[in-house]
């Protein structure tokens, strides 16, 4: 049973209408018009861990943020893709995630501020992660992806990418409550709205339009579900029960174990979307999990400079 403050969790995102931009076609288009309008800033929240460095650089426009644990050299890297519908910059629960990661993993965590709807498509994006994943492996020899919701998608997608380019596996690929399949056809999906309090399948029908650009909604670089998982390195992947993109999420699992993929996956009864994320025990345990999947992946890197 979830604990006492995840099942107020619910109730949080109704009261505060966080479906707002997913629930309706037109809910998602005036959130991409006000978001045109009117962007977020996406810069570390003032307080973050002490323990940790962040640095800033630009590449092609692109802000890239990197933190770093203040303690020493950094084993390792991780690319991590940030959620929010690809509408929605990067939150705090973002950053405290990211450091906590640094901090306790002794690594260097990559934070890209990519484009958004209506500027940023797939097209353009899922390339340029996968260059950076190319650049960081030679400055620090192994890079994990991770990413939630819309970030998962691009994770994924980055790591079919290189794959498909040969080049050495991703040791470790975290995905949060991954969107997997843009189109939202699956059959299970409308038994599931009803219990989801955050996303819907009508705004992200919207969003998902968007971000493909010209390519089709079943590109792999779009919806990664369509992909061959044949070769892809390891798999940690976690779900709640009360989401939309589960459905998908058990698919790519089946899909992946069944090419020879190393999956681990935890689906948590009765939470919400990206519970990993929330102020919850679940979310701490989970956290716990994604570290330690990490730290073992990137065992083989240089030792900290």
């Amino acid at each position: 049973m979830p604990s006492l403050i995840s099942r107020a969790v619910p109730a949080y995102l109704r009261i505060t209408r966080a479906n707002r931009p997913f629930i309706t076609a037109q809910g998602a288009r005036e959130h991409i018009r006000e978001r045109s309008i009117r962007p977020q800033p996406y810069g570390p929240p003032r307080l973050l861990r002490s323990d940790v460095r962040v640095e800033v650089r630009r590449e092609d426009g692109w802000p890239i943020y990197t933190l770093t644990p203040r303690t020493g050299g950094a084993r390792g890297n991780i690319v991590y893709c940030h959620g929010g519908g690809w509408i929605n910059e990067v939150a705090r629960q973002h950053w405290e995630l990211a450091a906590t990661i640094a901090a306790e993993m002794g690594t260097a965590v990559t934070l890209p501020i990519y484009p958004l709807i209506p500027y940023g498509t797939a097209d353009e994006v899922i390339p340029r992660f996968a260059a950076l994943v190319r650049a960081n492996r030679a400055e620090y020899g192994e890079v994990c992806l991770a990413g939630d919701s819309a970030g998962g998608q691009i994770a994924l997608s980055t790591a079919l990418v290189l794959r498909d380019e040969e080049q050495p596996i991703v040791p470790r690929t975290v995905l949060i409550s991954p969107a997997l399949d843009l189109s939202l056809s699956n059959p299970d999906i409308p038994a599931v709205q009803p219990d989801d309090p955050w996303l819907g399948r009508e705004g992200g029908l919207v969003l998902g339009e968007h971000w493909r650009g010209p390519l089709p909604i079943t590109d792999p670089r779009v919806s990664p579900m369509f992909g061959d998982f044949t070769g892809l390195g390891p798999l940690t992947v976690f779900s709640g029960t009360r989401d939309i993109l589960m459905p998908d999420i058990r698919i790519v699992v089946g899909k992946a174990r069944a090419a020879g993929v190393e999956v681990d996956y935890h689906e948590a009864a009765g939470l919400v979307h990206v519970y990993p994320l929330t102020p919850t025990p679940e979310a701490r345990a989970a956290r716990a999990i994604l570290i330690d999947s990490l730290r073992a992946a990137l065992s083989r890197a240089p030792s900290p400079r």
